[in-house]
């Protein structure tokens, strides 16, 4: 290194991967939860350091030249080689992480996630944990972007080329006819659709699309306390998940839980994480999550719904 020339740290090049991905240093930014300057900064001390210019400013969205094309292939290495080196010296038994960036899907957040962290917690007492729920798509798409370490999500918006993620399977679940007490669901009921924005969304109406079923729809919501709320209250039928029921348990008396007519529609839910780069973590945490589910979710369905049996089970 030539007298001069800075440090190339693990910090500027995770900022020069954001950037080359984002396409943008604002978005880069929010990203990382920094500044814009504090990007510009980063960016301009790694290309002074490297003795190249690595993204053409000028292009929008923001391209790499020749040269950040052959650092971010190098960038990625290394990234992944600092994470496995820090799972290594946590002896893959999770008792020396020190930050833990967990995904969840919001399906999880009534029950299942408070009681996740509280475990967890209890094991890694020197952690600190930073949680995300949202939609499946995010999830995954924060995965890829390495902006968090495990998610749980549902199957069915992995990359193109999964090859870079394992995938530790934790429930299948079958999506049933939820209804006002007495109602007769059918193309002439009012149907209350979970939006078609999110994948559970989309399923449902690729399902019903299948079944050449044309429904009145007059209610897209996003939301499973709503909808319940509104299919107790008469407004109409709709099709969920029982995770989704977990969230209104003070509708349950109002409505009436029933299987899915005609051809059965189930997800599958998993946490994955970057293959090998948390060695052994990522499948125990999977198990914690499967002793929690058949506590928390299955037994206590089964229990109200049995007919459920052989559909809701964990992996």
């Amino acid at each position: 290194m030539t007298e001069g020339q800075g440090r190339v740290t693990l910090w500027g090049i995770e900022v020069f991967l954001a950037c080359a991905e984002e396409g943008a240093i604002s978005a880069a930014a929010r990203r990382l939860g920094v500044s814009p300057s504090a990007v510009s900064q980063q960016l301009a001390s790694l290309e002074h350091s490297l003795g190249s210019p690595l993204l053409d400013r000028g292009a929008r969205p923001m391209g790499m030249t020749p040269a950040g094309a052959m650092f971010r292939r190098h960038a990625q290495v290394i990234l992944n080689a600092e994470a496995e080196a820090r799972a290594e010296l946590a002896l893959a038994d999770l008792s020396g992480l020190t930050t833990l960036r967990l995904g969840m899907i919001e399906d999880f957040d009534a029950e299942v996630t408070p009681r996740l962290l509280t475990g967890l917690a209890q094991d890694l007492k020197g952690c600190r944990f930073l949680l995300e729920t949202g939609a499946s798509h995010r999830l995954h798409e924060a995965l890829s972007d390495r902006a968090l370490d495990l998610i749980v999500a549902a199957d069915g918006v992995e990359a193109a080329n999964p090859g870079w993620r394992e995938v530790h399977p934790l429930l299948t679940e079958p999506f049933v006819t939820v209804a006002p007490r007495g109602m007769q669901v059918g193309p002439d009921a009012p149907f209350i659709q979970y939006t078609p924005r999110h994948l559970m969304g989309r399923q449902i109406a690729a399902h019903l699309a299948r079944q050449n079923l044309r429904l009145g729809t007059r209610y897209e919501l996003d939301s499973y306390r709503a909808i319940l709320a509104m299919v107790a209250a008469g407004e109409g039928w709709t099709i969920l998940s029982p995770l989704a029921l977990l969230h209104g348990s003070r509708f349950r008396e109002a409505v009436e839980v029933r299987p899915l007519t005609g051809e059965p529609l189930s997800r599958r839910l998993s946490l994955s994480a970057r293959a090998g780069v948390l060695k052994d973590i990522p499948a125990q945490v999977a198990a914690r999550l499967r002793r929690q589910l058949q506590d928390q979710v299955v037994a206590p369905a089964l229990a109200e719904w049995p007919w459920m049996k052989g559909a809701l089970l964990v992996a």
